[in-house]
């Protein structure tokens, strides 16, 4: 009976045995791919998408006026860009940077038959813009999405130079323009005083704006220029670029100077013309201490490097006079 339990036994390890041995290699390629997805999954999550690097030479279709301008900071020229659409035309500020360029339209009305035309060998699109499009422009080349209301215009700047290998043209733009920053900030200091409060204000043909913290002007006056804010400005909606408002409140910003945006054409500069005859505008404290600074728009209102960059330019001209 003990032999016959011990054989019984000795069959059931041989068995457990064979088995085990059987299922080996199945538990090493198991475990094989458990190695191999848990880091897909983790790359998936953590690592920065292949991007994809071209020759800095090949003809570019930028749909994008700011994606344009950040090509031409680093020394690219696209072959076709869309314009502005206000001016309908390339931007007077970028304009003699652009000869010889195809026109495409603007943005959010695009010409496609000269985007064909053109057979560039990549396309530039912003995602706000045309990214619901982007199947329309794979059609015609390869397409290359820049999401231009997401980060600072430095970090637009940085990853199109990832993909023209432009990298350190991005960086020594971006120190030089710190630089300048630095110096024209000084400028302004010693003009108006280190704890002058300022506001921007923009004229348009319907409408009187006070400027926030948001782009296009809020970073490059409150942190690059680092000037302080008049009473009120804060607390315009961090979401909202400005705040319509009346030309009776501007004695509420209690502001020691005052830069001023004029929107193209006749009846905004109109509308300027009349608020400087009011008595409201001829008794701020800006005014009569002669801190008024007309700015050139196209320059301030393009969030892009070289608009920026142009923006430091022309307040330097305005304060070495």
């Amino acid at each position: 009976m003990k032999q016959k339990l011990l054989f019984i036994v000795t069959m059931l390890l041989l068995i457990s045995l064979v088995s085990a041995c059987g299922q080996s290699p199945q538990a090493d390629n198991s475990s094989s791919n458990s190695a191999t997805t848990t880091p897909a999954t983790s790359t998936a999550i953590t690592a920065v998408p292949d991007v994809l690097v071209h020759d800095p030479d090949a003809r570019i279709a930028s749909m994008s006026i700011h994606i344009t301008n950040n090509l031409l900071a680093i020394g690219i020229k696209p072959a076709g860009s869309v314009i502005g659409g206000d001016v309908k035309d390339f931007l007077p500020h970028a304009a003699d940077k652009l000869e010889g360029v195809v026109k495409l339209g603007v943005v959010t009305d695009p010409d496609m038959e000269a985007v064909l035309a053109l057979k560039p060998d990549y396309i530039y699109i912003d995602k706000v813009y045309s990214g619901e499009e982007l199947a329309k422009y794979e059609k015609i080349a390869p397409t290359i999405v820049i999401d231009m209301d997401n980060g600072t215009w430095q970090d637009h700047l940085k990853t199109i130079a990832t993909h023209v290998g432009r990298e350190k043209e991005a960086d020594s733009f971006i120190q030089a323009y710190d630089e300048k920053a630095t110096r024209v900030s000084s400028l302004i200091q010693t003009e108006l005083g280190a704890d002058a409060k300022v506001m921007a204000i923009r004229m348009t043909a319907k409408e009187l704006r006070v400027m926030g913290t948001r782009r296009p002007l809020g970073p490059i006056m409150f942190d690059d220029l680092k000037l302080n804010m008049a009473n009120g400005v804060e607390k315009i909606p961090a979401a909202e670029p400005y705040e319509v408002i009346s030309k009776e409140v501007l004695p509420d910003f209690d502001a020691d100077a005052i830069f001023v945006i004029i929107s193209k054409g006749n009846e905004a500069k109109n509308n300027f013309d009349e608020l400087e005859k009011n008595s409201v505008w001829q008794n701020l404290k800006a005014v009569k201490n002669n801190h008024v600074y007309v700015l050139d728009g196209q320059k301030w209102l393009d969030y892009s490097a070289l608009g920026h960059d142009m923006a430091l330019d022309d307040a330097e001209r305005l304060f070495s006079k």
